[in-house]
């Protein structure tokens, strides 16, 4: 039961909202009532979707190509220790860089197709994966590392066994927190030059003063948010078995 607690308090929230409006009297261009995005929802619905399927597409790819590039690169940096104190001032550094200051370089080189939002999203993404994932790899017991060194165990062999899966908890968690900015850099690569995406939409909606549809576009970015890290938490639920779940303890 206490799972769906957030329900109760969603609609206790959209209720208070939705009477402070229609109470008050707020012009719609000012604050939407919820029942008026929900109209702008429907009335859009068609234009609505098809922008989210393009804004889908470039997390998902993003996403996608971070995860392989992150993953790889933890691995390098726990593999080679000296390599890890040379880059990782480098990589926090980095995220002082606002992703509104490098997307429109991007998009310069890049053009204003696919790529640059895929590699936008793919940068805001890296980090989180990457940080999580190797602080998960030097975390693991070093008693079972000690036990397989022992045993004459290889390198890759520690890794595999040992390392990788204590390693897990930490790495769904980065990919988690990745799942939830990944809807930002999307939103961002499309405002620095886009002709389609609810980022545009939501550009364009805020122009012409229609509240009501750009706050619609934004509850789509964030079904969008809230799908891609459900599915990675459920993935961890089936990967990682030996922690109890919070909600059954």
């Amino acid at each position: 039961m206490r799972r769906f607690t957030w329900v109760l308090v969603l609609a206790v929230l959209l209720a208070a909202w939705e009477a402070y409006v229609q109470l008050r009297g707020v012009p719609e261009y000012l604050l939407p009532a919820p029942s008026q995005i929900a109209q702008a929802l429907w009335d859009d619905r068609s234009t609505l979707a098809s922008q989210a399927l393009v804004t889908l597409k470039e997390m998902l790819l993003g996403f996608a190509a971070a995860v392989v590039i992150g993953f790889a690169a933890a691995v390098l940096l726990h593999l080679a220790p000296w390599l890890r104190g040379a880059v990782q001032p480098i990589l926090i550094a980095s995220q002082s860089v606002p992703v509104v200051a490098i997307a429109p370089i991007l998009v310069i080189y890049l053009g204003f197709g696919l790529a640059p939002k895929v590699l936008i999203v793919a940068l805001v993404c890296f980090f989180p994966i990457t940080v999580n994932l190797a602080d998960g790899l030097r975390a693991a017991d070093p008693d079972a590392r000690r036990l397989l060194r022992s045993l004459d165990a290889t390198r890759w062999q520690s890794l595999r066994f040992v390392e990788a899966p204590a390693a897990l908890p930490a790495a769904f968690t980065g990919l988690k927190v990745a799942a939830a900015v990944a809807v930002i850099g999307a939103v961002f690569a499309e405002w620095a030059g886009a002709e389609e995406g609810l980022g545009h939409a939501l550009l364009i909606a805020n122009g012409q003063l229609a509240t009501a549809r750009a706050f619609a576009a934004t509850f789509l970015l964030f079904l969008l948010a809230i799908a891609l890290y459900g599915a990675c938490a459920l993935l961890e639920r089936r990967v990682v078995t030996w922690i109890p779940d919070p909600g059954e303890r």
